[in-house]
């Protein structure tokens, strides 16, 4: 759920072109917009947005990028409610999928920093039991297995055959370990699995002795003034200015378009229930890459990586503690993550020069073509000069 392997993005999904709407370019201040002109225009940037909007039928599509010498500047195409025609910003709530996860990753670094959690401990230290069925071991599992989706453990989202099943139940966190580990192993040795975040949650609160959700807020989103960000819980809206969130499908030679905005994330809860804008999503990644959130030595932990499944991923990328390496077109590799649920996409990263963008859509890139175009949005605007 929280961020779909290539195939769940494009199984099932009508492929229909439609221009939904002209461009709403974001306000920033005097000072970006300065900074702005003396740093040259963002034309290609705007144009592989458009696309998105225009070319590949998305309801919208919103970017922010932070740049360390050019100020912020924001973009936007498309619609965020198809029934009033109300225009995409790039300053509404979203819900931010699998970039929960890099939340999650930090909380468990900062406690490993304090020597309350130890990366090569097995599960089975902190959550006796927990994995020991149906030929699972928690004494081989460790917590950065876990972090790197090399456990072993398979996908308990994969036991739902359509969101209907989940979108408005509440599950708790040993329930949805339950569901996956009824499933068989998965035969790859990387895969990427949201269950290994739910225990990675599970271990946070038994090394804390706090929920999860306290854990975050206290070492991430207050510190660093998130303040779009938050842990919905059993809520089925969005709070504060956001934009409906769509799946298009195709009855009868007819594109019609299901508005998924109400969901129950606790499905994915440590792996992808966040909800966020893309100015908070930038400045966390911002901080955490700036190091500002952990210790150099848990950072350089989170950018160790292997490689991964490009069919999970996309080619190129490899999977560190939370943290996804992809090479950029311009020099160097960006770090960062994408998330995925019905109605909402969301990806972010940084580049080596410290410029960093966020990216949100409210309905789900649905074609090899858009998807491709989702990552191309990324490197434009990391490489735009």
């Amino acid at each position: 759920m929280a961020m779909r392997t290539r195939e769940r993005r494009l199984g099932g999904r009508a492929i229909v072109v439609l221009a939904v709407g002209a461009a709403a370019v974001g306000v920033v201040p005097a000072s970006a917009r300065a900074d702005h002109r003396e740093c040259g225009g963002h034309a290609a940037t705007h144009r592989v947005l458009e696309r998105m909007t225009h070319r590949h039928g998305l309801t919208g599509a919103a970017v922010r990028v932070d740049d360390p010498g050019c100020g912020a500047w924001t973009d936007a195409s498309g619609v965020a409610d198809r029934r009033t025609g109300r225009p995409m910003r790039a300053d509404l709530r979203g819900r931010i999928g699998s970039i929960t996860k890099s939340f999650t990753a930090v909380t468990v670094l900062a406690l490993a920093a304090e020597g309350r959690i130890s990366l090569d401990a097995p599960v089975e230290r902190y959550l006796p039991g927990l994995l020991d069925r149906d030929g699972y071991d928690g004494r081989r599992v460790t917590v950065r297995s876990l972090l790197r989706h090399t456990s072993g453990l398979p996908d308990h989202m994969d036991t739902f055959d359509d969101t209907e099943e989940f979108r408005f139940r509440h599950f708790e966190p040993e329930e949805l370990v339950e569901r996956a580990l009824r499933l068989p192993p998965p035969g790859a040795s990387w895969h990427y699995s949201t269950t290994n975040y739910v225990v990675a949650g599970l271990i946070v609160e038994k090394a804390s002795g706090h929920p999860l959700e306290e854990e975050v807020r206290r070492r991430i989103l207050e510190p660093l003034r998130l303040r779009d960000t938050y842990w919905p819980g059993d809520e089925l809206g969005i709070r504060g200015p956001h934009p409906r969130g769509y799946v298009r499908e195709e009855r009868g030679g007819q594109a019609e378009w299901a508005d998924t905005t109400a969901m129950n994330t606790t499905v994915a809860w440590a792996g992808g229930a966040l909800i966020s804008s893309p100015r908070d999503v930038s400045t966390f990644y911002g901080a955490l890459l700036g190091g500002r959130l952990l210790p150099a030595a848990m950072l350089a932990e989170m950018e160790r990586t292997v490689p991964g499944d490009p069919d999970r991923l996309w080619p190129g990328a490899e999977y560190g503690l939370g943290l996804i390496r992809t090479p950029l077109r311009c020099g160097g590799v960006w770090w960062g993550h994408a998330g995925d649920i019905d109605g909402f996409t969301a990806i972010s990263g940084v580049a080596p020069s410290g410029r960093r963008v966020a990216i949100a859509f409210n309905e789900n890139p649905s074609t090899q073509e858009a998807f491709d175009d989702e990552l191309n949005l990324v490197q434009t605007a990391l490489c735009d000069s």
